[in-house]
């Protein structure tokens, strides 16, 4: 089915983002903790209240066994969900194990394309491969397949809007996929560009620990404001998006 390209709706952020690869760390040691731990696991819950303001957080460019690890710990210690835009490269047995992790947590998991190229020059065939790679393998973890995805780059075309049924994801960034970027600038820079209905979009790439401190003020902070964190998928829910895949919009802000 084709789909028209419409004039977006949707404030749209273009925030590049950046490649990242499988963490070399020994994933053995890893797949042994987490198979201690994976009974343990609690899920996050929570209650939507539909007349407060809501924001989804989400990252791109994991999994892998460090700082995707690290960003759960910091959502476990708030009790607060996000959903995670996997690239298919970076999931390996030991890394699958922290998807499921956060699965059980009641996070979302989502798809960042197999190998964080430019998808607008690929052919409709490639782009296709290269998104129902994740979203198979994310099935194989979860028992569910993807519901969004997040362009490489924030690059898009009509092709892409032809061969990907799921809506396009943006979000509003602070260039934390550069470590030139300080905490504080990754704090104040996505604190600023918050409202009701915001998709923040930031990095749990591997080494990105600057975003990891980050996040043990962003939380908080949004927490007291009254925000309420939640899934992309209850973010669309709760304001009344239908989750399409005619939809020819690139969603930062859901109102």
């Amino acid at each position: 089915m084709r789909k028209t390209i419409m004039p977006l709706i949707i404030t749209a952020v273009l925030t590049l983002t950046a490649c990242s690869s499988a963490d070399s760390g020994s994933e053995s040691a890893l797949a042994a903790s987490q198979t201690e731990t994976e009974s343990s696991v609690t899920a996050i819950t929570y209650e939507i209240d539909p007349n407060k303001p809501l924001v989804a957080l989400t990252f791109d460019d994991g999994p892998n066994i460090t700082t995707t690890v690290q960003v759960l710990d910091i959502l476990e210690k708030y009790q607060v969900p996000a959903s995670f835009f996997l690239v298919g490269n970076n999931i390996t047995p030991a890394s699958s194990e922290v998807v499921k992790r956060a699965y059980d947590m009641g996070c979302e998991i989502d798809n960042h394309s197999k190998t964080h190229s430019y998808m607008n020059k690929k052919t409709q065939e490639e782009i296709s491969a290269e998104v129902t790679f994740v979203s198979d393998k994310v099935k194989e973890i979860t028992g569910e397949p993807t519901k969004f995805f997040r362009p490489p780059f924030i690059a898009v075309n009509s092709d892409m809007y032809e061969a990907i049924d799921m809506p396009f994801i943006c979000g509003v960034g602070c260039n934390d996929w550069d470590q030139n970027v300080t905490v504080q600038q990754r704090i104040d820079n996505t604190l600023s560009q918050v409202n009701d209905g915001t998709i923040i979009l930031l990095h749990d790439s591997a080494g990105n620990s600057q975003t990891v401190e980050a996040l043990d003020t962003i939380i908080p902070s949004l927490i007291d404001e009254g925000y309420q964190f939640v899934t992309v998928s209850e973010l669309f829910e709760t304001k009344g998006v239908e989750i399409s895949g005619d939809d020819s919009n690139l969603y930062t802000l859901v109102q």
